[in-house]
């Protein structure tokens, strides 16, 4: 359940910014900074010349590998 909430910030933080969300609203301010902690080495691993479809692929993909490993864990513990 944490690696979906964190997958879900990933998400926020991308739907944020493509909408130009408001950074200074705390709700977006707390995504961003969530973000930006949990991407760890996610967040420049594209670096297309458009930095929003960096953003979204790096953050999209940072989510997909979040909920891969939480189910792994989930998987793992159900079955013992």
């Amino acid at each position: 359940m944490v690696t979906a909430l964190i997958a879900l910030v990933f998400v926020l933080h991308i739907v944020f910014t493509l909408f130009g969300a408001n950074q200074n609203s705390g709700i977006v301010a707390f995504v961003y900074g969530a973000a930006k902690i949990f991407v760890f080495g996610f967040g420049d691993v594209f670096t297309p010349s458009d930095a929003k479809i960096g953003l979204i692929v790096n953050y999209g993909l940072a989510a997909i590998v979040y909920l891969l490993v939480g189910r792994l864990i989930y998987r793992t513990l159900r079955h013992r």
